[in-house]
């Protein structure tokens, strides 16, 4: 092609996308995906990217540097990445996993990488709605997604009817009930306070945050047949002696310190009608109880 009509191709490209699902709204101070607005309450603006990157290294780590558990060989497979956010799970299985098929990230934001390992691709879609996919899927992978999802059951059933026969599914989430196993971790404590109302505003809105514990039993209800359910405890924050722990732990204290103010500034205001005096009072709490040492809180993933 002549570099006049590759261009004209590649503008025409960008006004494409950039129409309905590239548009953003601003608010808090923030920026908000407006694809299917409301239907994810956080952020998606570079902070926010930063912070589910670290996430991703959160989960991987408490994996033992492993991005799924599923005993299965990606060669020739198509894999989905549920809710794919920043695509950095699928960007890594695509480095780690070249003789995959193909994996592709589906999400409400546009902020992937346009850059990928050649058998990855990025689809903005509303996970939610009908799959049109027309081939089925070897794997689908659906990590982080509580307080996003309306209906978990419905869910499922679509991945069920998009996985090939002898597919496999994952799910990796946490469950958000704070707790301490010496009892320095109490309902006083600013993260308890902060994450017990998070709960409550996810329950009101119809997507539930604490929907963890309940989705193997959705998963078998489903008809999947060799169903196993895994729990791993992780601190949050640095107290721990062993040192893999102690740096999980560091990572989920930076996660919520940097990211309290993406949980807490529209759902808190929007939802439960606080002031922004309020959430920063909030927020300047939870970010010094993260740094207690003497704070022992762990959350099971």
């Amino acid at each position: 092609e002549n570099d006049s009509s590759y261009e004209e191709g590649l503008s025409t490209y960008t006004q494409s996308l950039t129409s309905s699902v590239l548009k953003n709204e601003f608010k808090h101070g923030r920026r908000y995906h407006s694809y299917q607005s409301g239907a994810y309450m956080f952020p998606n603006d570079e902070r926010e990217q930063d912070r589910l990157d670290m996430t991703h290294y959160i989960y991987f780590m408490t994996f033992n540097d492993r991005l799924f558990l599923a005993p299965i060989d990606l060669r020739d497979k198509r894999v989905l990445d549920i809710g794919t956010g920043t695509g950095i799970w699928a960007v890594q299985l695509g480095d780690d996993h070249p003789e995959a098929e193909q994996i592709i990230g589906n999400d409400l934001s546009a902020i992937q990488p346009s850059w990928t390992p050649p058998n990855v691709k990025f689809i903005i879609d509303d996970v939610e709605l009908d799959w049109v996919e027309e081939q089925p899927y070897d794997f689908i992978h659906c990590r982080y997604m509580s307080g996003s999802i309306k209906d978990w059951t419905r869910l499922v059933q679509q991945c069920y009817n998009h996985l090939k026969p002898g597919g496999w599914i994952e799910f990796h989430d946490g469950d958000y009930h704070y707790y301490s196993e010496d009892g320095t971790f109490t309902e006083e404590n600013y993260l308890h306070i902060m994450m017990s109302h998070l709960i409550d505003i996810c329950t009101k809105i119809g997507r539930p945050l604490d929907f963890t514990p309940k989705i193997k039993g959705v998963v078998e209800k489903q008809g999947f047949t060799n169903v196993s359910e895994q729990i791993f405890p992780v601190p949050a924050g640095g107290w721990p002696k062993d040192k893999r722990m102690k740096d999980i732990g560091r990572l989920c204290a930076v996660n919520v310190i940097e990211g309290v103010d993406a949980f807490t500034a529209a759902p808190f205001s929007e939802v439960l009608g606080w002031s922004r005096d309020e959430i920063e009072v909030l927020n300047a709490g939870v970010r010094q109880d993260c740094k207690r040492r003497d704070l022992h809180a762990m959350w099971n993933m």
